[in-house]
């Protein structure tokens, strides 16, 4: 008679302590933000999407676009479809039954933004109002470009807004000519030199040319026979001022 054993349970081996902590680690485990799209979530024909939207809005309904965004290649055009999104969001709340079908079919189109885990907007960031035919008409050029290679880049850098530096803290822009006009002032001090050299001669002939002009009006002229400076003694002599002392 043959004793059949027990059939024997699988033990499962634990695992090292070194490669547990590594998967609880792992960036995918602790949510590491990734923005990357491996199939492209833009429609072939979103641009008539938009167009049936457009024909049933009012042109002029005012709205905002971002005035101050940092220009940026590759984050550029994201940035603006997050706003653009959150508009779409927006507008659904206040608008009729057909309307909120229209906009959730063009809100379809920019919907993926959502899956990456955008930062709250900065508070540097300022909009200016403008129509919904312009934020729709920006939202179809940014998509055009955003469908011929979403696949192909990653977006994770793109998560926070970023706007322009202040203008009235960056530096002010190098003028072409600006180096040669600090060297102006040289001659303007040079001949401000020569004047303070020839200030106390100038002071010091101011008498005497008063004196000529006086005597021009009671005799003969300063220099000519007879005056004091004439030479020949038979002129008027002047008296020498006598000090206040002695």
């Amino acid at each position: 008679m043959t004793v059949l054993a027990p059939a024997r349970r699988p033990t499962s081996t634990p695992l090292p302590l070194p490669l547990l902590l590594l998967l609880l680690l792992s960036p995918s485990l602790l949510g590491t933000p990734n923005c990357s799209f491996p199939h492209n979530p833009i429609s072939s024909n979103f641009k008539d999407k938009f167009n049936k939207l457009s024909d049933y809005l009012l042109q002029d309904y005012p709205v905002t676009l971002a005035a101050n965004l940092q220009d940026e290649q590759l984050c550029g055009k994201l940035w603006r479809l997050v706003l653009a999104q959150r508009w779409m969001e927006q507008l659904k709340t206040v608008a009729g039954l057909k309307m909120q079908e229209l906009l959730e079919t063009v809100n379809t189109e920019i919907h993926f933004v959502t899956l990456c885990a955008f930062q709250p907007l900065p508070s540097c960031l300022r909009f200016v109002q403008t129509n919904i035919s312009h934020l729709l008409q920006d939202t179809v050029a940014q998509l055009e470009v955003m469908k011929r290679w979403i696949t192909h880049r990653n977006f994770s850098q793109c998560l926070e807004l970023r706007c322009q530096p202040d203008p009235s803290t960056a530096l002010p822009p190098r003028i072409p000519g600006a180096q040669e006009a600090t060297q102006v002032p040289a001659p303007a001090s040079q001949s401000l030199l020569l004047l303070l050299l020839l200030l106390p001669t100038a002071l010091l002939l101011l008498p005497a040319t008063v004196w000529c002009l006086f005597r021009q009006q009671q005799g003969p002229r300063c220099g000519e026979p007879g005056s004091p400076r004439g030479g020949d003694g038979e002129g008027l002599e002047l008296e020498a001022p006598t000090p206040g002392w002695g």
